[in-house]
C-alpha cells in the first residue's frame, strides 16, 4: 500500500557502533534491527570524523543531501563525496571512515542484504510536471531538495515537504509536480528464485 512517511514524525537512533545517530525512514521487516533487516533506508548527519559501522552481507549506497561532504576511506582507498560527486556505493563489510570537508554533512543511505534483495539508486531533478512509474518490488521516493512535491495517481494525491518520503505500490504511475527540487529514488528488488540470485552474483557463464 502506498504510504507517506513524514520526516517530522521520525526519531533518531544511535548508530550500530554508537558513534553517531541516524533516522530510520523505512525498514523491512518493520520491526527488524541492524542485524536482521532485508533492506533499510535512513538519513544520517555526520558531525565528526570517525568510522562507519560495518554491515557484513549488505550492499550500501550513500548520497549527500546537505553540507560540504567528506572524504571516505574505504578499505584504504579514498573516495570523495561532494556536490560534484554526491553518490557512492560500497560493501557493508568494508572498513570505512569519514573525514569531513568543512563541517557536518547529512546523507541518505540505502542498504540491502545481498542474499535476499538488491537495490538501484537514482536522482531526478524536478522543475514543473513530470511522470514517474514505480517498477520495483519496493520503490521509495525521498524529497532531498525543494520545499514541496505533489504526487497524483488516478485515485490518490500525496503532498511531501523536504525530507519526507513515500513508499509506492509496484506498477503504479504518478504525476509529479514541484517548482524545483530533487528526489532520490530507491528501487529494491527481491530475488524471485535461485536463478535470479545467481545472475546477480555473476555466476552465469
Amino acid at each position: 500500500m502506498t504510504m507517506l512517511i513524514p520526516f517530522a514524525g521520525l526519531a533518531p537512533v544511535s548508530w550500530k557502533n554508537g558513534g553517531g545517530s541516524t533516522t530510520s525512514i523505512a525498514v523491512f521487516p518493520p520491526d527488524a534491527g541492524f542485524e536482521d533487516f532485508d533492506w533499510r533506508v535512513s538519513l544520517a548527519t555526520i558531525a565528526a570524523d570517525g568510522p562507519f559501522s560495518t554491515f557484513p552481507g549488505v550492499e550500501r549506497t550513500l548520497a549527500l543531501v546537505d553540507g560540504p561532504g567528506m572524504t571516505l576511506d574505504i578499505d584504504g582507498d579514498p573516495a570523495m563525496v561532494s556536490d560534484a560527486q554526491p553518490v557512492i556505493a560500497f560493501d557493508g563489510d568494508a572498513q570505512v571512515s569519514a573525514r569531513l570537508s568543512r563541517g557536518p554533512s547529512t546523507d541518505f543511505n540505502v542498504m540491502t542484504r545481498t542474499d535476499r534483495c538488491w537495490h538501484r539508486f537514482g536522482r531526478r531533478m524536478l522543475d514543473g510536471a513530470s511522470t514517474f512509474v514505480a517498477r520495483a518490488d519496493v520503490t521509495l521516493l525521498f524529497l532531498a531538495e525543494g520545499e514541496s512535491l505533489e504526487l497524483c495517481s488516478d485515485d490518490q494525491r500525496i503532498n511531501l515537504v523536504r525530507y519526507d518520503a513515500v513508499l509506492l505500490d509496484p506498477d503504479t504511475t504518478w504525476k509529479l509536480q514541484a517548482d524545483q527540487g530533487t528526489i532520490f529514488i530507491a528501487d529494491i528488488h527481491y530475488y524471485d528464485d535461485e536463478d535470479d540470485l545467481a545472475a546477480a552474483e555473476g555466476d552465469y557463464d
